[in-house]
């Protein structure tokens, strides 16, 4: 018997990139109930939703969460899989749901993630960052590989990953007010729960970002403060300049290889920013409140906690 299916689309603004993905969907060869929960759009991504499912649900910006929104959804979902996608990805084959939610026939993967293919404009940065996270073979990771893998274990991307319906709600499924990370959230918890994560190589997706410094900057920056609230993965997983130690390495090979020599100069500047960036957001308990909403990448989150205080 097929495994029931639920593809859930968090949208905001995304009249640009909902047809093409849209019209990929409904050519996949995989049966799905299709959700998109949009967060009050300005623009036409409602209307063209409608067009491709009748589960539409609309949230308030402000009441916007990575893991909350997501959470909502999959309560709603009446697939034993669950696939997240973000509006900026776009399946590359026609069995991408397909080959994804295979995974879920050994019962013990609680979530999966595919490969992301940078998209041919993505700056050099960009396409490395997808080549190191995203490698071509496949594999499984459990709690006893993190002697292997380190913080690296409980990797996912809800840009496109899959979870068990089940294993969600186990682990109290995807935790709201995190400012960002909300996937390492689930695949740390859902290692610790005894689940096996997947990475699955054969499904596809196009996504990938060029960002400039100071968004690289931000990004790291709540990143850190991801792990300054959330220390328990760091105890259990362990630290992730470990992990940024060989990214800098592969990164700077990757360049060598490349014969991008006039991007080394930038690799040098754009790795100190990522490294302040972790380590001020990391400490960021430190620093001037006024401050914190400029650094970090996601300035409402913020204003949502400051509310949450007063």
């Amino acid at each position: 018997m097929p495994i029931a299916i639920s593809v859930i689309i968090p949208t905001y603004n995304a009249e640009h990139y909902l047809p093409k993905l849209l019209e990929k969907l409904k050519a996949q060869t995989a049966n799905f109930e299709l959700i998109i929960i949009d967060s009050s759009s300005c623009d036409k991504t409602l209307e063209i939703a409608q067009r491709y499912t009748d589960h539409t649900i609309t949230i308030p910006q402000c009441e916007f969460d990575h893991g909350g929104t997501r959470t909502e959804a999959a309560k709603r979902a009446s697939g034993e899989v669950i696939v997240f996608l973000t509006q900026d990805a776009l399946p590359i084959d026609d069995d991408t749901i397909e080959r994804i939610a295979a995974l879920f026939l050994n019962p013990d993967v609680g979530a999966a993630y595919g490969r992301q293919v940078p998209y041919p404009d993505t700056s050099i940065f960009g396409k490395h960052l997808r080549a190191f996270n995203y490698p071509e073979i496949s594999h499984l990771r459990r709690y006893e590989d993190k002697e292997k893998y380190g913080i690296k274990t409980v990797f996912l991307s809800d840009s496109f990953a899959a979870y068990r319906k089940e294993a969600l709600k186990k682990i109290g499924w995807i935790r709201d007010g995190l400012i960002s990370s909300e996937d390492s959230y689930a695949g740390a918890k859902m290692l610790l729960a005894g689940y096996t994560l997947a990475y699955v190589a054969e499904a596809r997706v196009f996504h990938s970002h060029s960002y400039s410094l100071m968004q690289e900057f931000r990004r790291y920056f709540d990143i850190g403060v991801f792990y300054r609230n959330q220390r328990w993965i760091l105890e259990a997983f362990g630290r992730a300049e470990g992990e940024g130690g060989k990214y800098v390495k592969s990164e700077f090979n990757f360049l060598l290889k490349q014969h991008a020599y006039l991007s080394i100069p930038e690799f040098f500047i754009r790795n100190g920013m990522k490294y302040l960036g972790y380590k001020l957001g990391q400490n960021y308990h430190h620093l001037p409140q006024g401050l914190i909403g400029i650094l970090s990448m996601h300035p409402l989150w913020w204003k949502k906690q400051s509310t949450k205080l007063n």
